[in-house]
């Protein structure tokens, strides 16, 4: 069985269309990103060729729908091994916080790796529109065998007061904490590059 992570991106959410016209007027490329493949992308080769690292694109990130994000994943589902290990970051993060606390998924979740995910429309940076979850969260606290949390105290795209919040109602999760990450948008991630591999070889793989 191949050991399989599926890696979920962020994205962007507007309220309006005239706030998402905005954000594309006002939106400064970063070009030296665009050529890297970021940390989601050298997963595979970190991680070997013992793993299967699948990185879907999902639908219209700039101005993200959770409907449509939904359906998507959805999709994946039938080329799932029988044990799998998700990734998600920023609002790929809470995307999946969303969906596991409020969806049974159909295969066995090793872990959930939540990066720099927002917890709610409270923090000054963005609003969630639909991808804001219910309150009550307990579906998370039971699919994913384990659940890890990451966040850097000097992130300026998701406050840092959203981990604060997940570290209060996620009694049972790995919380890891950063000073200098800022939003994870480094080339590498070696710490969850060594989590990951660890899940696999505490169930046996």
């Amino acid at each position: 069985m191949k050991k399989q992570i599926i890696v979920i991106h962020g994205g962007h959410t507007f309220n309006t269309t005239k706030e998402y016209i905005s954000f594309l007027l006002n939106y400064k490329i970063d070009f030296a990103r665009i050529l890297g493949k970021g940390w989601k992308g050298s997963l595979q080769e970190k991680l070997g060729k013992g793993f299967e690292v699948v990185l879907p694109k999902m639908p219209n990130p700039s101005n993200a729908k959770y409907a449509e994000w939904k359906i998507w994943f959805e999709k994946l589902f039938p080329f799932l091994e029988k044990e799998v290990v998700l990734v998600g970051h920023s609002l790929g993060g809470i995307f999946l916080v969303k969906y596991l606390s409020e969806n049974k998924f159909p295969k066995k979740i090793l872990a959930a790796f939540i990066v720099a995910a927002p917890f709610d429309d409270k923090d000054p940076h963005h609003s969630l529109v639909d991808f804001r979850p219910k309150k009550d969260l307990s579906g998370l606290q039971i699919q994913p065998k384990e659940r890890f949390f990451y966040h850097s105290q000097d992130d300026d795209v998701v406050s840092f007061a959203a981990f604060k919040k997940y570290k209060k109602v996620m009694k049972s999760a790995h919380f890891k904490e950063f000073k200098n990450k800022g939003h994870f948008n480094q080339s590498s991630f070696p710490e969850i590059v060594r989590d990951i591999k660890r899940i696999f070889e505490r169930n046996g793989h």
